[in-house]
């Protein structure tokens, strides 16, 4: 009997763009502050996604999804670039902000995300990009990365698909974030050895030298680009720390220093030979 693949079971279902949301020891939370954090997270998400003039999209069959600790978005591919750019950068200061005044005895909010697109089968959510995008957010990156976050004072670590990249910012369809804001890695799952899929780290307010020192699965380590000027053994934050909050690392290209905040006269010792100057946001000298 000749196969037949006119059936509709064959067709590829349209795509969907994934933000996958998951908290930081959410498990560790006192039972009787869960339900007020988690509410506050949806707040915060809420509202970040109005200012890039989005929504959470409860409202629509399949595309969102109570993870307990987090949360499955799914979203019209087109506005992929908003997921990553401003929304990324928006919901790190929000974070930020909602520290502030938060009780010494409340916990502190961090959280991992990741950004994908891929064909999804709505309203069952069935298809293997959610699982990719599941599989990116428990990546051992995307925990280091939370760690550079949380050493650097931020709130955010996003792993991002490569070929959500590839569409976007590599595209040229983000406003405020380029290629150096992100660092290429494997995504390695524990449990999962067969899983190893190229991507992109992002931590708000560190460019991809400055993070690459916290990562142990660089996805090209020949990529002296990517590398910046740290020497630190992979995954060692301890060495990391000088470079990436404003000190310097001394490797073969010299001194390179990333400062995160406005200067203000600033005066650095020695002698300063070229220096580039990223109106987005990142400083740096060498």
């Amino acid at each position: 009997m000749a196969l037949d693949n006119s059936s509709p079971r064959f067709d590829v279902p349209p795509e969907q763009a994934l933000l996958v949301i998951d908290m930081q020891g959410y498990s560790k939370i006192p039972e009787a502050k869960m339900a007020p954090v988690r509410s506050d997270v949806d707040d915060i998400l809420d509202c970040v996604l109005a200012n890039g003039g989005l929504e959470l999209p409860r409202g629509d069959e399949g595309a969102y999804k109570d993870t307990g600790d987090g949360m499955i978005l799914a979203f019209p591919p087109h506005i992929l670039p908003r997921l990553i750019d401003p929304v990324l950068g928006e919901l790190n200061a929000a974070l930020a902000r909602y520290e502030r005044p938060r009780l010494s005895a409340a916990p502190v909010v961090r959280l991992r995300a990741s950004v994908h697109v891929g064909p999804l089968s709505m309203p069952d959510r069935r298809g293997a990009a959610i699982n990719e995008a599941c599989r990116l957010i428990s990546s051992r990156a995307a925990y280091h990365a939370l760690a550079a976050a949380a050493e650097g004072g931020g709130f955010l670590a996003a792993v991002i698909s490569e070929t959500a990249y590839r569409r976007t910012v590599a595209a040229d369809r983000t406003l405020q974030l380029g290629a150096h804001h992100f660092l290429p890695v494997l995504a390695r799952v524990e449990g999962k050895p067969d899983f190893a899929e190229p991507c992109r780290l992002h931590v708000p307010g560190l460019t991809a030298p400055g993070l690459r020192p916290y990562i142990s699965d660089i996805a090209d380590p020949s990529d002296e680009g990517n590398r910046g000027d740290a020497e630190s053994p992979p995954g060692d934050p301890s060495s990391a720390h000088s470079a990436d909050m404003g000190g310097h690392g001394m490797g073969s290209g010299g001194a390179t220093f990333q400062f995160h905040a406005a200067l203000h006269q600033p005066t650095i010792a020695g002698q300063v030979d070229k220096m580039r100057v990223d109106q987005r946001g990142n400083r740096s000298a060498q």
